[in-house]
């Protein structure tokens, strides 16, 4: 899942997560299995720093 670490959309909300593409991106991950699948295949602790802090 090379593609969700450097997804230009995940660029755009850590610059501006108030920008519409931010908060599209945000929306995004909620339901989207390729970034489901990206956190699942991290070790634990990358992915308890990614889950605080996109929620």
């Amino acid at each position: 899942m090379k593609g969700c670490e450097s997804c230009k959309l995940r660029a755009r909300y850590d610059k501006n997560p108030r920008s519409f593409l931010g908060k599209f991106w945000k929306w995004h991950i909620q339901w989207c299995p390729g970034w489901k699948s990206y956190v699942k295949s991290l070790p634990q602790d990358e992915r308890r720093s990614l889950i605080k802090r996109y929620g």
